[in-house]
């Protein structure tokens, strides 16, 4: 309780933070709007970030785990926080083998996106890593992988209820659109228990 503390009291001081889903603005104080991209069978697909000195991409993500939140970064400053995150069956712990339905915690990278995934739009996480492979071979068995952040299943109405994945991390539809624009392949993304 104390880390949420910590985190909103960052947050709150923080200069330029914009509400969840609402466009940051950028040092002239003109604010960005999303713009959405083309369709690919009835999907919306953003574009990928631009990458530009002082452009508003995420350089890093924070997912705590606990607080069920998503924090994008660049320069250090928050730009955009998402709520209310859903996991896997079982959200606590480390993933430590495939099938156990952990998402992992650790130091991680955006690896790349997949705009065809069976879930609206899917950014790609580059578990398991060389210590996550290692672990899993002391007891013969796989660290499993395809650990992604995804939006909801394909022909889905609604959101899903409650942690429903096989260890990914799912935000509503507008949100994983929005991240897909901000979040270039090789984000660093730290994801805390």
């Amino acid at each position: 309780m104390a880390r949420f503390f910590a985190l909103l009291a960052a947050l709150l001081t923080a200069s330029c933070v914009a509400p969840a889903n609402e466009p940051a603005s950028d040092t002239r104080g003109s604010a960005q709007v999303y713009q959405p991209q083309p369709r690919v069978a009835g999907r919306t697909i953003p574009s990928r970030p631009s990458i530009r000195r002082g452009s508003r991409y995420a350089d890093y993500l924070i997912i705590d785990k606990s607080e069920r939140l998503l924090v994008a970064y660049n320069n250090g400053k928050p730009i955009r926080i998402y709520r209310g995150l859903q996991f896997g069956d079982a959200p606590r712990g480390h993933k430590r083998f495939e099938g156990d339905e952990r998402t992992p915690e650790g130091l991680y990278t955006v690896h790349t996106r997949n705009p065809n995934s069976a879930y609206h739009l899917s950014l790609r996480i580059d578990y398991p890593n060389a210590n996550d492979r290692a672990f899993a071979a002391q007891y013969g068995r796989s660290a499993g992988g395809d650990i992604f952040i995804h939006g909801q299943p394909n022909g889905a109405n609604r959101r899903m209820r409650g942690d429903w994945t096989d260890g990914c991390v799912a935000l509503s539809n507008t949100e994983i659109e929005e991240l897909w624009s901000l979040v270039p392949d090789g984000t660093p993304i730290e994801i805390r228990p």
